[in-house]
């Protein structure tokens, strides 16, 4: 891991699955209202690019962009990076933090429960320890730290799979269930600290995530056709809507499932 030294002021935004889709738009728009990022990301040399032009951008901005290239359910490797985040924060001059921590890892299994080729027992466990329970021990860790204090605002990506289900998507749809449970009881129990901690419901979004899903085609048609807005929703939306969410003046809001869809939920999908 690396030991640079980083000249930085102000606070920083840990995001988790920053090099594409809801992570990579959130980490852009936060840098442009002021926020030194730190990006978690899994990526091979044939996508690392886009990582490197998150990278960019957020340095053209004039702030500070850190990023990790780990599987981000390694304990090993979390412990690494949250010592390495530790020490470039605790070394600012200001009173910084990472106020911001917002989960978007999109890593599961697309498999159906019953046939040949149905889904195991790792699998599944696989999806729910990814796509849920990181967000409780990168949380964990950014508190007990000290490094998330009163002021800090938590967000994770969930979906209308968490109410409604179709084929392929069970383990998923199981995770995005555990991941809004996990978002309330972080407002229980950080609510004394301050913090403040929300699953922001995405409408669908033509992401590299929803292309792996079979028969994505049929779902885009089909929210092109219900969606009183006459489109999908896009990462910027999103990222937009995050970024007002940091306000200091929404502090009484937390423990909610936001959705974050043109009225798509509302449409019956």
């Amino acid at each position: 891991m690396r030991k640079s030294k980083i000249s930085a002021t102000g606070d920083w935004a840990l995001i988790l699955g920053a090099s594409s889709g809801f992570g990579a738009a959130t980490a852009k728009e936060l840098a442009r209202h002021g926020f030194n990022i730190f990006g978690v990301h899994l990526d091979r040399k044939a996508t690392l690019k886009n990582a490197e032009e998150v990278i960019e951008f957020i340095k053209n901005t004039g702030k500070e962009a850190v990023f990790f290239n780990i599987n981000a359910a390694d304990d090993k490797k979390r412990k690494k990076v949250m010592d390495e985040i530790e020490n470039i924060v605790k070394s600012q001059e200001d009173d910084a933090q990472v106020r911001v921590l917002m989960h978007s890892l999109a890593f599961g299994t697309l498999k159906t429960f019953f046939g040949e080729d149905k889904i195991t027992s790792p699998q599944l466990m696989m999806t729910l320890e990814v796509m849920a329970n990181t967000l409780v021990y990168w949380a964990q860790d950014l508190v007990e730290r000290g490094l998330m204090r009163r002021g800090g605002r938590i967000f994770a990506m969930t979906s209308s799979g968490s109410q409604k289900v179709m084929k392929y998507y069970g383990a998923v749809s199981a995770a995005k269930c555990a991941l809004e449970s996990h978002i309330r009881q972080l407002a229980l129990e950080l609510a004394p600290l301050g913090i403040t901690a929300n699953a922001i419901r995405a409408g669908v979004t033509d992401t590299p995530a929803l292309r792996k899903i079979p028969g994505h085609e049929q779902i885009i048609e089909l929210v092109l056709r219900i969606n009183p807005s006459g489109r999908l929703t896009t990462p910027e939306d999103v990222a937009k809507t995050i970024a007002v969410l940091t306000h200091p003046d929404l502090y009484w809001m937390t423990g909610n499932a936001i959705n974050v869809d043109g009225g798509e939920n509302i449409s019956g999908i």
